[in-house]
């Protein structure tokens, strides 16, 4: 049991390393003059499409936020346009190839001014269980929104995960206000990127860890 424990947290933290050394080899971790969407400056930035529209980058950040979704009753993931797009694409993808279909949301800033005049697009179901990712949290603007919207059809948010927590009070604030919150990278004010801690084994791999 103590074998098999040890397995599964060894896949865990070998993926999630390899997401972090994909951020600076896709050129997704930068260094320089920024300035972010909150308006604030930085001399660090993650620019998170140069690794969802990587393919390797795409296909494992698939993999980690579909295990950090296992044993959760969830029925759908989703989240602001434009940067979970990619996000959600590859999670949907590599949860039919795992067996396990998860279908795919999209959030956008305003409702479509023609057509169906939607402002939530795709597999979406009112007063369902709803996962909201994003590539990266600093005060938590984009998170919010998609919350915002959901919660605005009577869903349920029963998870958040983003890529990167830049640490400036977005997540904390989404910790106290009772979500359940996960990030991948984090990225303080200092800009030295490292793997965020490992969330607990749970759902299937937590059953074959037991038996």
């Amino acid at each position: 049991m103590v074998t098999s424990y040890s397995l599964e947290l060894e896949v865990i933290t070998e993926r999630t390393k390899r997401i972090l050394e994909l951020a600076h080899e896709t050129g997704a971790l930068l260094y320089g003059d920024y300035t972010l969407s909150s308006g604030k400056k930085s001399d660090h930035y993650y620019d998170g499409k140069q690794m969802t529209l990587h393919p390797e980058g795409a296909y494992l950040i698939g993999e980690e936020i579909l295990d950090r979704l296992s044993g959760i009753d969830v029925d759908a993931i989703g989240g602001l346009a434009i940067s979970a797009v990619p996000i959600v694409t590859a999670v949907t993808l590599v949860s039919r190839l795992k067996g396990k279909p998860t279908p795919s949301f999209i959030v956008r800033e305003e409702p479509k001014a023609h057509g169906t005049r939607k402002r939530i697009e795709g597999h979406f179901r009112k007063n369902s269980k709803v996962a909201i990712v994003d590539d990266v949290i600093t005060t938590g603007g984009s998170v919010n929104k998609a919350i915002e919207a959901v919660k605005a059809e009577g869903c349920e948010i029963v998870k958040v995960i983003v890529i990167v927590d830049r640490k400036e009070g977005g997540s904390e604030q989404l910790r106290q206000e009772g979500y359940d919150f996960e990030a991948i990278i984090n990225l303080p004010p200092s800009g030295e990127a490292s793997i965020s801690e490992a969330p607990d084994i749970k759902g299937e791999t937590k059953e074959r860890v037991l038996r």
